[in-house]
């Protein structure tokens, strides 16, 4: 077996699984591979994390992949690795003809229409759509689904997390832990879902913004083994970075020794004209612990310093930490609401890698191809009804109630007009028996969600700041029934197929059931 000059190929044009390729041969040598196709990326559900769900999702990972579009190519050594592949007969997996081909190929030709960055998004609804020439467009599934699927699930967590931290902070400090070069990607999606920075400060200079972070539990070890006591490492640091100092006060005991600490150590920073940031606790009890610390911060006259909390945190853990301290508050005299708005959180490990639900059930399937100037619709079928794919080429839409909050996804065939209608049939993508009709009175507005992101081999939106899919996430949950966006068993949201779409998958699944050949 030939090995490869470098330990990583995976980001250029080889981030591709095997099937792709025999796949793209096999239409070569039928010559369809030229044939327009059309292939949609959705998810199958939400993240179950065993304690609680998601009832939403967050888009994210779409600048990655138009990088990945813009960038790559197969350059001469990865067709020179496919051509030393063999089959087990020991010839040659791939022609010099389908290679020479390959060679040449760019991602050109394809159209991709997608729904953007930040928007909350929801099961079974087409997020992604692909339309191009056969092969080329199925070379493109395992690069897609790779760079869409897991930065949406970590967005789609960093939400839950900032959901659950009630507006305070979430700074995400994951990367050592995350998924060695995946956790950039995971970084950026964190910041899209609602993590207010992040220690990566790779990921920082990327997104445009300031990294977060303070000092670890070494730098008192390494002052205490040097016979200077955690109050020195304290007054290090403060001489260090007087106008930013953040200490972490649990190393030898939190509250006899980090805190009392902390508290000379902020006394002489603000004689010297400085104002202390606040601390950190990284272990024990932190709901308790951070009670204490505000009851000694407080009587120390730093009652708005901040108190960040870490250790094994996710959206479960803040809303314990959360409801621990308002159970618990009072009895030790400390204000529970004034005590929370000074908190912030460190989310790391269990933010990227998705603590509970590791991946997303994202798939990327054939809707159609054109035959004789006109999309045919194509469907795979499942024993298991939500496999079955739904064909053609589709719009998709949401609509908002009079409430002004979003009611339904809508997917139907791309020649209707949702807008404009006075009466929608809504049909349950699976269930005959489950349908109703929506009039146009009774909803605000309809709202398309897919937009040209890449054609005529470029990307056709502009580079945006982190902040713009924020603000679009925001504004999402803003519009979203708080039911949808509850931890445990959450809502479910509508997502319905137009009476023709439903129509045309009936259709197209009892032709295939039959066997007929039209």
């Amino acid at each position: 077996m030939p090995t490869p000059e470098t330990s990583s190929t995976g980001e250029g044009a080889l981030l591709v699984d095997l099937y792709e390729l025999t796949m793209a041969q096999l239409y070569f040598n039928e010559g369809i591979h030229d044939t327009p196709a059309m292939f949609e990326h959705f998810f199958r559900s939400y993240p179950d994390y065993g304690n609680h769900q998601a009832g939403y999702c967050v888009q994210a990972g779409l600048e990655g992949l138009l990088d990945w579009m813009e960038q790559h190519r197969f350059d001469d050594g990865e067709i020179d690795y496919l051509r030393s592949l063999t089959d087990p007969a020991g010839r040659g997996l791939f022609t010099d003809a389908f290679l020479e081909w390959l060679g040449a190929m760019s991602f050109g030709d394809l159209e991709l229409c997608s729904v953007p960055e930040g928007r909350v998004v929801h099961a079974g609804v087409t997020l992604s759509i692909v339309s191009g020439p056969l092969a080329v467009a199925q070379i493109l599934e395992t690069a897609l689904l790779n760079k869409l699927s897991y930065s949406s699930l970590i967005a789609t967590k960093a939400s839950l997390v900032a959901e659950s931290a009630r507006g305070r902070p979430t700074l995400e400090f994951g990367v050592r832990r995350g998924p060695q070069d995946g956790a950039a990607a995971g970084s950026r999606a964190a910041l899209i879902g609602g993590a207010s920075s992040t220690s990566y400060v790779g990921a920082a200079r990327r997104a445009g913004i300031e990294p977060s972070g303070t000092h670890g539990h070494s730098l008192v070890q390494a002052m205490m083994a040097l016979g200077m006591g955690e109050l020195g490492a304290f007054r290090a640091y403060a001489r260090s970075f007087p106008d930013s100092c953040l200490l972490l006060v649990d190393t030898v005991d939190t509250l006899d020794s980090g805190l009392p600490n902390a508290i000379t150590v902020f006394r002489e920073l603000r004689e010297q004209g400085h104002e202390p940031v606040g601390i950190r606790l990284d272990s024990g009890d932190l709901a308790h612990l951070a009670i204490r610390s505000a009851q000694q911060l407080d009587a120390g006259g730093f009652e708005n310093t901040t108190i960040v909390l870490s250790s094994g945190l996710d959206e479960l853990a803040i809303w314990q930490i959360l409801t621990q301290i308002e159970q618990e508050a009072g009895k030790y005299g400390v204000d529970e609401t004034h005590l929370i708005d000074r908190l912030a959180f460190g989310v790391g490990t269990k933010l990227l890698t998705s603590h509970g639900d590791p991946s997303l059930d994202s798939v990327y399937k054939l809707v159609a191809v054109d035959r004789e100037g006109a999309w045919a619709p194509a469907v795979k079928i499942s024993e298991s009804p939500q496999k079955t794919v739904t064909p053609g080429h589709k719009q998709v839409v949401r609509l908002y109630d009079r409430r002004g909050l979003a009611a339904a996804d809508v997917m139907g065939l791309e020649t209707e007009d949702l807008e404009g209608c006075e009466q929608l049939t809504l049909r349950h993508p699976i269930r005959h028996d489950f349908h109703r009709t929506v009039l146009r009175s009774d909803i605000e507005s309809v709202e398309p969600l897919l937009d040209t992101v890449w054609a005529g081999g470029r990307r056709v939106i502009e580079r945006e700041s982190i902040d713009v899919p924020r603000a679009r996430r925001e504004a999402d949950l803003a519009r979203l029934d708080p039911g949808v966006r509850r931890l445990m068993n959450p809502h479910v949201y509508h997502v319905s197929l137009t009476q023709a779409l439903w129509d045309l998958k009936q259709e197209t699944v009892e032709s295939a059931s039959d066997g007929r050949q039209d």
